[in-house]
């Protein structure tokens, strides 16, 4: 069995692998779990981070206005399944204390390294789209950062940990649209601002991640590496199709990839996954695991419009990438060439 490194959460969302279902991540029964104008302002939330914090868990979430602008919101909950949000989008400042507003905001990470809640999103850097980094230490103040890249780049992903002395950022590389490309790379800094070494982690290749793939939550660490849960693109005939896979990384050089599932570990079934704002579309942004049992809440936005859990365990997908590994060329630490 994997050693989970990181804290037990043991009033974290769970529930049981229905009896004869065979696939390896299971959907919460009653999904979506965030529905439709969940708030006055907002018409969806989807595509969202969520930590423990004190004795339940809060978060930062991807609010899409009812003038289709997409700011984010910071909500709470006793259980993780309940949410409740703040009314009004979150008021950044800088360092000094002044107002830093981003024009927009989407897709959120969240995580803890120190004492400090570090939250990344895509942000807007001269009309294009970047990470935008920020901390707060108590959900109340939240002190916006330097962005971390030039444009234009989506699906910032911190390690929750530095690694080597440098924090440790994965990111996927974009352009200005939908983005019909993109492959999954990694950059380090010492202070948050100044980024480099960047290498290559993975390509998109393949049948169902194809056209792109990208880092969703933050990467669990476990004593056989970093458990890295990714979204992956193809494009059909009627559109992109957003699945869910997993990998493993090595613990002290992310940039190696040492197991890549082959299959999918969720791809759109439901209605609320299949039928929305974007159909087709499940993608993973956080995952609560459980130390004491490596039992992980996955939580992803469905459809553009939703927010699901699905479930499963450390020991299971570590497992499932060890047996489909499909390792493709131009994986692992690509970099200076």
């Amino acid at each position: 069995m994997a050693k989970v490194i990181g804290e037990a959460i043991p009033n974290m969302p769970w529930e049981e692998k229905p009896q004869g279902y065979n696939e390896v991540v299971w959907r919460y029964s009653q999904n979506p779990i965030i529905k439709r104008n969940p708030g006055p302002k907002a018409t969806r939330v989807f595509n969202s981070a969520v930590i423990p914090y004190g004795d339940g868990f809060v978060g930062v979430f991807r609010a899409d206005h009812r003038d289709t602008t997409m700011h984010l919101h910071f909500g709470k909950s006793k259980d993780a399944i309940n949410w409740e949000f703040e009314d009004e989008d979150i008021k950044w400042v800088d360092e000094d204390g002044n107002p830093f507003q981003p024009e927009y905001g989407y897709d959120p990470r969240l995580t803890k390294i120190g004492d400090e809640y570090l939250v990344m999103w895509c942000t807007s850097f001269s009309g294009a789209p970047t990470i935008g980094l920020g901390k707060t230490k108590d959900f109340k103040t939240f002190v916006r950062l330097e962005n971390a890249f030039l444009p234009h780049n989506r699906n910032g992903v911190l390690f929750p940990r530095k690694i080597n002395d440098k924090y440790v950022m994965l990111s996927r590389p974009s352009d200005n649209g939908h983005t019909p490309f993109g492959d999954i790379f990694i950059s380090e800094s010492p202070d948050l601002t100044y980024w480099g070494k960047h290498r290559k982690v993975m390509r998109a290749g393949g049948s169902w991640q194809a056209l792109k793939i990208g880092a969703g939550p933050i990467p669990i660490e476990t004593d056989e590496g970093w458990l890295m849960i990714y979204h992956g693109v193809i494009l059909t005939c009627n559109g992109y199709v957003y699945s869910m896979g997993a990998a493993l990384l090595d613990l002290e050089n992310p940039s190696k990839v040492l197991y890549r599932g082959g299959p999918f570990l969720l791809t759109p079934e439901e209605p609320y996954e299949t039928i929305g704002y974007v159909p087709n579309v499940t993608f993973p942004c956080a995952a609560l695991c459980d130390a004491a049992t490596g039992r992980i809440a996955i939580y992803y936005g469905a459809a553009d419009t939703y927010t699901g859990v699905a479930f499963s365990t450390v020991d299971d997908i570590i497992k499932f990438v060890k047996e489909t590994n499909e390792l493709m060329p131009g994986d692992s630490g690509i970099g200076r060439n």
